[in-house]
């Protein structure tokens, strides 16, 4: 088997979880998320793009019910000894496959919580789900259940953490070597993503996110490459990825000599940082995140340009995001406590004058202050043009 965790590990996760749904009333869960499977089984897949199920019930028995295209992978990657299989045939249903489990499993009439909030289970296959199992059981919303419990890092995922940040910075080392005038943001993409599969690492949740020029302005993805001119910017948000562990980083690279208004927004997005830093200490909240870093970057004038988050919690996720659970939004009373990791970005984004700047870290959380997990410095990167 190729698990990336004792069975003890994974003994002491599902303790956890039984014990919520105790005190949650269920009977069982139906988890649909990936990272809910992989966190208590190891099970490792992007099967999820169909319907899958992984029953729980309150004390402690585990089932799978997936395709049988996943059978071997289930083995192969996970301590699930009770894998069944929904079969792919004109008019199935794998909602009236798993209602049939359910009941040889004896959970008619009982108390289910679903994870609904999930890739993993899409509206249709959802509706589908209630449609069926409506008058079987009783169904709640169970969706922050695992997340709760994964939003807090046990000792050996804090170490696949710690080497997705070394990646992560390996990463930027070689990508921030191939910005230049003239060179192609496919180079950069292909250095970066070549650093972390060389060093052992992973496909990332999400795509890695470039922009120059007025690209450089967005944060997300988008297809199509352009080469850098003698005077440009360039955008950067990406992971480090350790058995699918993420440790994210966010930098704007000038190309050439900075613009005030570049060194301006810079200077804002590093005290909004420093403010966080401040922050996250437990006891806070993650609402109390986002305000530290809004009254930095507002201070300064420069709330048009803000967003509305400023940065979320990593772990072990799959497509199509690497961004977990809880978020820094305003007014989010989810607290901050040891061993979390927490990703903050700084984000300006100026479109009257066509200025991006970002800047951002990830960060373990303590009993005290925050340990800063990349090396890289938090000082505006510029490039010769």
């Amino acid at each position: 088997m190729a698990l990336h965790f004792t069975r003890e590990e994974y003994a002491s996760r599902l303790t956890s979880l039984c014990a919520l749904m105790a005190d949650e009333g269920l009977d069982a869960m139906l988890l649909f998320a990936q990272e809910s499977m992989y966190w208590l089984t190891g099970y490792d897949s992007f099967g999820f793009c169909f319907f899958q199920c992984m029953v729980v019930t309150r004390d402690g028995r585990v089932v799978l019910l997936t395709r049988s295209a996943d059978l071997r992978q289930a083995r192969h990657t996970s301590i699930v000894s009770d894998i069944r299989i929904w079969v792919d045939r004109g008019g199935a249903s794998p909602t009236g496959q798993l209602r049939d489990l359910l009941f040889e499993m004896d959970l008619l009439g009982s108390r289910l919580g679903v994870e609904y909030d999930t890739h993993g289970l899409t509206a249709k296959l959802g509706r589908e789900l209630d449609q069926t199992l409506h008058s079987f059981a009783d169904l709640d919303d169970a969706s922050s259940l695992v997340p709760l419990l994964r939003s807090v890092k046990s000792p050996a995922e804090i170490a696949y953490v710690r080497e997705a940040a070394r990646l992560a910075d390996a990463a930027y080392e070689a990508g921030f070597a191939e910005i230049k005038a003239g060179a192609d943001e496919g180079r950069v993409l292909a250095a970066m993503q070549g650093a972390i599969f060389e060093g052992g690492g992973d496909y990332p949740g999400n795509e890695f996110i470039i922009g120059s020029g007025r690209d450089a302005l967005l944060c997300r993805y988008k297809s199509g490459r352009r080469q850098f001119s003698a005077q440009d910017q360039v955008t950067l948000e990406f992971a480090g990825v350790y058995r699918h562990y993420h440790s994210a980083l966010m930098r704007t690279v000038v190309i050439g000599e900075p613009t005030p208004q570049h060194v301006a927004l810079h200077d804002a997005a590093h005290a909004a940082l420093q403010a966080i830093e401040d922050t996250m200490v437990q006891g806070n909240t993650f609402g109390d995140l986002f305000d530290a870093h809004a009254r930095a970057i507002d201070d300064r004038g420069f709330l048009a340009h803000r967003l509305n988050a400023c940065g979320y919690s990593l772990g072990a996720r799959f497509t199509p995001s690497w961004m977990d659970w809880p978020m820094a939004y305003h007014a989010n009373p989810a607290e901050i406590v040891p061993n979390m990791v927490i990703f903050m970005h700084m984000i300006l984004m100026d479109s009257e004058s066509g200025t991006a700047m970002s800047l951002g870290h990830t960060y373990l959380t303590s009993e005290g202050a925050p340990e800063r997990l990349s090396k890289l410095s938090l000082d505006l990167p510029v490039k010769a043009g």
